[in-house]
This record gives C-alpha cells, structure tokens and sequence, in this order.
C-alpha cells in the first residue's frame, strides 16, 4: 500500500475492524518510512454490471439510483432508511448472482416491485407507477386489483 505522504510502499497494520456491516475491511496503517498514520478500505470486487435502458442504452448499474427510487417510493411510509438500504442490497445481491453481467432495467423494477409488494402497499403503487409508466387513473385502478388479487391468491395458498 503506498504512502499518501511520501508514496514509500512499505506500511504496517496497526489495526484491522470490520466496516460496512462486514462488506469491507478497515486498517490503520504507518508508513515505515515517514511514520505516517492513514486508513485503507478493501473491498470484494465485484463485476460490473450494465444496465440496458428501454431506449436501448448502456449504462453501469448505480446503486446511488436504486436507493433514489426506494426512497421516494417510501416516502412518508414506515419504511425507514436503514430498510432501503437492507432493500438494496438485497436486489444487488440478486442481480451480482446472475450469470450475465448485463440486465434490463424493466427486469430491475420488477424485482424492486416484487421486494415492495410484502412491505408496503403505498410504496408499491408508488413505485410502479414510475416503473410502468402510468398515464391515467386506470393504470392505478388496475395495479390495485392485481395487487390485491395477488394478495387473495397468497392468502388461500397460506
């Protein structure tokens, strides 16, 4: 690890923790040669996925997106962030398991929507009223009467 101070390549760990709920690895590290003390962060690295817009673009997947959209959906809901955040990094375990490194983004609401559908009934309509590009009130009407029947078909296989 290279020194920010004087770039030398030989430190020492000081101290090793556990960060980010255990995805990452936190040292204090001194350089041997100038004494001095910095931090570093290691991570798994992970593929990078792209994401295939309905236009037909490309772009990397964006996590800072997703938890955009979780939250405005769970706006004003019992949703807190700190469930947003255990929400995404569900679906980005989901989507780092796949075998292909590129998805569609209707693919990617559809596994937000399946996520909503057990926690919030608001935060569901919300968000696929985004996802789904509602035009009218009858979009609504008819999410509605397919999340309810959805429920009645849990509640009798239950």
């Amino acid at each position: 690890m290279q020194c920010p101070s004087c770039q030398n390549t030989d430190s020492r760990v000081l101290e090793s923790r556990s960060a980010d709920a255990g995805k990452s690895v936190r040292r204090r590290r001194e350089c041997l040669n100038c004494d001095f003390r910095f931090t570093t962060y290691e991570r798994v690295e992970t593929v990078p996925i792209t994401v295939i817009k309905r236009n037909g673009n490309k772009e990397t997947y964006s996590r800072s997106k997703l938890i955009n959209g979780l939250s405005r959906a769970c706006a004003k809901t019992s949703i807190g962030s700190s469930k947003v955040e255990i929400l995404a990094d569900e679906l980005e375990l989901q989507i780092q398991q796949r075998s292909l490194r590129e998805v569609n983004s209707s693919e990617i609401g559809e596994m937000v929507l399946n996520q909503l559908r057990d926690i919030s009934e608001v935060a569901y309509v919300r968000f696929a009223s985004v996802h789904r590009q509602f035009h009218g009130i009858n979009d609504f009407v008819a999410t509605l009467e397919t999340f309810e029947s959805g429920k009645e078909q849990l509640a009798t296989v239950g």
